[in-house]
């Protein structure tokens, strides 16, 4: 499946309707971000069943500012609407697809335990 490129306009409705996104903040002038983006496009094609969308931090300002990315590339994954991965910097293939490997393996209904516990404490 190809990358999808993700706006203000079609964030929200691409991310709550899928059960795994991954999402690359990236930018044309930068130069990890342009070494990085074949990596992103090849895990694409090898998991059609994971949405894989950019997010171009020049032209989406409010987006790179609604999650703070203060540096770039930034790779996060989104599962069932939580956010397990959130780090700078350009993953190599492997440590993509391992990345990858863990946010399938997560367990969501312990992740929303957990969330809902730490709500009630108010913590």
């Amino acid at each position: 499946m190809p990358t999808v490129e993700l706006t203000k306009d079609n964030f929200e409705e691409i991310v709550t309707g899928s059960e795994i996104v991954l999402i690359d903040f990236w930018a044309a002038w930068c130069g990890p971000c342009r070494r990085f983006g074949p990596v992103f496009e090849k895990a694409a094609e090898r998991h059609p069943d994971i949405v894989f969308g950019k997010v171009d931090t020049e032209a989406q300002p409010e987006l790179a500012g609604a999650f703070r990315i203060s540096s770039i590339p930034t790779l996060m994954a989104v599962r069932d609407r939580a956010v397990l991965y959130a780090e700078p910097g350009a993953l190599p293939p492997q440590a993509l697809e391992e990345l990858i490997g863990t946010i399938r393996a997560v367990d969501m209904a312990d992740v929303r335990r957990q969330a809902a516990a730490k709500s009630a404490s108010g913590s």
